[in-house]
């Protein structure tokens, strides 16, 4: 039970996963913030359309996040499996079966994953004003958010697969390209967003409808790289476009029992997160702002903490597959520290740079007193947050614990905080420090949680490859 412990080659190696993958979200937050600040010269009501917009994006981003992180619990340990028995498929049968297992998770991933974007593409495109009005009833931002999402329906589609392919890719070692094609969207996206915004090169002034193409040019690419390198090139998985069609049944039972619940898990997160966003959504455009600013702030100072929460599934997959469960958990108690100490560089960093953050936006005084209010709330949430993230989306869950995990996430959400958000926003009337603190509650109480939950050593489960 020991948090921090000298042992350099383990944090080497934590961090030579988590950092590029830091890395690559910190270029996706800039790319958000790029966003946030051109469509924001065009106003609150833009900024507010697109940023609603988005919050129901997001929710397909998330579980998509959650599709991959299911099947990297899976990767991560057969990977280790492959790795213990020589990590050669045709000199021995055990790297074979844990190969074919590799390749039959991703082929599943790949199939859900594309049947969530159609669902959401025809959502969408049906009934994009019944969405909006789920967050506002502002009829301005109604119809500029009905805008964006005509011009994001096939965005779903390279979006996902981009995701989840980027996630089992890092599963298996491979986190370089995923950063260097992250660069490669950062530029088109910035260049098609200025283009096709403000009308610049020649393009069309779209505003709005720009934003949203400039998107989708950035997820296509992105798409078009990783799902090149995965089908024609990765040579760890193997996987290539004839696998799409290969027979899942033998490994169904167990995808359907580690990955499904972290997608449940992570959909309840979205749907969690948009209650929040439909409650501040209520409370006026300056609000809705605010949370707009303070977003990409609260995102830049969780990219590390990301980072090692992906790094720790894999680390705790991996140590698991090669049969080590002592060590293991002495990860899994590092890991704890490390979401302590990061947790309270990251308060620091939100409270340092919340001023010149929020300056840079051209927005009422009324929304810059809101945002300062939520910037000082995030700072204190973001220590709770840091530690619960690192063993809920990593440690425990590389553990195979997802079954229990995706009951805490319920619990903690709908029983404890969406009621008492909902209850400090619409009845208390209490300021916006503390409708914060309200609505993030869950992550102050799931963080001593998951301290008893990693002491009992219950979450360490057995994953079998399935049958021939």
């Amino acid at each position: 039970m020991k948090l921090f412990q000298r042992q350099p080659a383990f944090y080497k190696g934590v961090f030579a996963l988590a950092l590029p993958i830091a890395l690559q979200s910190l270029i996706s937050i800039g790319v958000n913030m790029l966003d946030t600040i051109m469509v924001g010269s065009l106003g609150e009501t833009a900024l507010s359309a697109t940023s609603l917009a988005n919050s129901f994006i997001s929710i397909y981003h998330i579980f998509c996040m959650g599709l991959g992180m299911g099947a990297s619990v899976l990767v991560s340990r057969y990977w280790g499996m492959k790795r213990a028995a020589g990590g050669d498929e045709e000199k021995s049968a055990e790297a074979a079966e844990a190969g074919r297992a590799l390749k039959q998770t991703v082929c599943l991933m790949l199939r859900i994953t594309l049947g969530l974007a159609a669902i959401f593409a025809l959502l969408t495109l049906f009934i994009p004003s019944a969405i909006m009005k789920t967050y506002t009833s502002d009829s301005e931002i109604i119809r500029l958010g009905d805008i964006y999402f005509r011009w994001s329906v096939i965005t779903y589609f390279f979006l996902g697969t981009g995701l989840v392919s980027t996630i089992v890719l890092r599963s298996v070692g491979q986190v370089r390209l995923p950063l260097y094609v992250s660069i490669g969207a950062f530029f088109v996206n910035l260049g098609a967003n200025y283009a096709f915004i403000f009308g610049k090169f020649g393009a069309p002034r779209m505003e709005v409808a720009g934003a949203a193409l400039g998107t989708l040019i950035a997820r296509l690419f992105e798409a078009a790289m990783i799902l090149g390198y995965l089908f024609f090139k990765d040579k760890n998985i193997r996987f290539r476009i004839r696998d799409l069609f290969m027979k899942t049944g033998s490994l169904l039972g167990e995808y359907i029992r580690i990955s499904i619940p972290v997608l449940v898990s992570d959909g309840i997160l979205a749907i969690g997160n948009n209650s929040v966003a439909m409650v501040i959504g209520h409370l006026g455009a300056a609000f809705v702002a605010a949370n707009a600013i303070t977003s990409v702030t609260q995102q830049l100072s969780t990219v590390v903490i990301q980072g090692v929460s992906q790094a720790g599934a894999i680390v705790t997959g991996q140590t698991l597959g090669l049969g080590d469960r002592h060590k293991t958990m002495d990860q899994g108690w590092m890991f704890f520290g490390l979401g302590l100490a990061l947790g309270a560089v990251s308060a620091a960093f939100i409270m340092a740079v919340s001023h010149p953050i929020i300056s840079t936006y051209k927005v009422s005084e009324e929304t810059v007193k809101i945002a300062e209010q939520l910037m000082a709330a995030i700072s204190i949430i973001i220590i709770f947050r840091a530690t619960n993230s690192i063993m809920t989306k990593g440690v425990l869950r590389g553990g195979g614990d997802t079954k229990m995990l995706m009951i805490a996430d319920n619990i903690f959400l709908w029983v404890l905080a969406i009621p008492f958000g909902i209850l400090a926003g619409f009845v208390f009337h209490w300021s916006a420090f503390w409708i914060y603190i309200a609505l993030k509650s869950d992550d102050i109480v799931k963080t001593f949680w998951c301290l008893g939950r990693l002491k009992s050593e219950k979450w360490i489960k057995k994953i079998s490859t399935g049958k021939k």
